[in-house]
């Protein structure tokens, strides 16, 4: 099954997630097979912390894949910033 979560980077204490498509047996921070945005939840004020390619998300879903709960829940919040 194909799903979208996120994936996590950054270093210690300091979170960055890359939204992706991977195959549900992958690693969480495993391969993947695109990247459709990033969240960073230590943003500063300057700094945008969510980008969503809401096209491809759509393409995705379309064919299938089924989102994590807190990706849903930042596809919505993105949907109501734009």
């Amino acid at each position: 099954m194909v799903v979208i979560r996120l994936a996590r980077g950054g270093a210690k204490k300091r979170p960055f997630y890359n939204i992706v498509v991977a195959d549900s047996r992958e690693r969480r921070d495993g391969r993947f097979i695109e990247r459709v945005g990033y969240y960073n939840p230590m943003a500063a004020a300057n700094e945008q912390a969510l980008r969503v390619a809401m096209d491809r998300v759509t393409h995705w879903v379309g064919v299938g894949a089924q989102p994590s709960p807190t990706v849903r829940r930042l596809v919505e919040q993105a949907k109501k910033a734009a």
